[in-house]
């Protein structure tokens, strides 16, 4: 069983992104949906993740063109935060609401640059 942690990456961009893996199973079950110039930036997210995820009127829940279902994060502004991965059922979309709201608060960093 593995701890949560948010993990700090550069995309193909050379943008710093961060991704959040969950408790168990350590698959990724939300990433942000920008990049940022800086690291700094990059950490201003995961800080605003761990502040709005447990408040669930900060989810948006979404539906795909080919029929399947995620959500996405918002922060206080309404802005965008992070985005969560394809589920194939709206249970396993909650599901994955859940784990955020669990794991985001206390994960750890892990900065992969």
């Amino acid at each position: 069983m593995t701890d949560p942690k948010f993990q700090i990456f550069k995309d193909a961009a050379n943008e710093f992104r961060f991704r959040l893996l969950s408790k168990g199973n350590g698959k990724i079950i939300l990433q942000s949906t920008e990049g940022y110039k800086s690291k700094q930036g990059c950490l201003k997210g995961i800080a605003s993740v761990k502040l709005n995820a447990p408040i669930d009127r900060r989810y948006k829940r979404l539906d795909s063109s080919s029929g399947d279902y995620y959500f996405r994060l918002d922060a206080g502004n309404n802005e965008p935060l992070a985005r969560s991965e394809m589920y194939e059922s709206t249970q396993a979309r909650d599901n994955g609401i859940a784990a955020v709201k669990r794991d985001a608060p206390d994960a750890k960093i892990e900065d992969l640059t």
